[in-house]
């Protein structure tokens, strides 16, 4: 039954963060680097592989997929998440307390990764 309830809170979950890029996108783009590109394409295609990733593991023969896509996204997700810390924990007109920031890259970040690594097992 928990696997069940987390595939579907995983879904629920990714699915909402692709279309958070697409209805906030300022958000997203201001924690991506210059150097990484077109801050806006770069967004656009996290927003994709985010809603591709929550259909994907909604059938079981993709569900491994969805998982290692997901962590694959995480990873490249760190660069964000430390630049997000280098400018000051400010993002989209709103800042967090700098332990936020932290918390995410070292708690929060690793805690999804091994949610995707469950939701490819199962």
């Amino acid at each position: 039954m928990w696997k069940k309830i987390s595939l579907i809170l995983f879904i629920i979950f990714y699915g909402f963060a692709g279309v958070n890029h697409f209805l906030n996108p300022e958000t997203y783009e201001e924690v991506i680097p210059n150097w990484l590109g077109d801050a806006g394409v770069i967004n656009i295609l996290a927003g994709v592989v985010e809603i591709a990733v929550a259909v994907l593991a909604i059938f079981k023969p993709t569900r491994k997929y969805a998982g290692w896509i997901t962590i694959a996204m995480l990873l490249a997700f760190v660069i964000s998440h430390v630049y997000f810390i280098q400018l000051g924990h400010c993002a989209g007109g709103v800042c967090l307390d700098p332990w936020i920031g932290w918390v995410r890259l070292v708690v929060i970040h690793p805690l999804l990764i091994y949610w995707a690594y469950a939701i490819s097992k199962s």
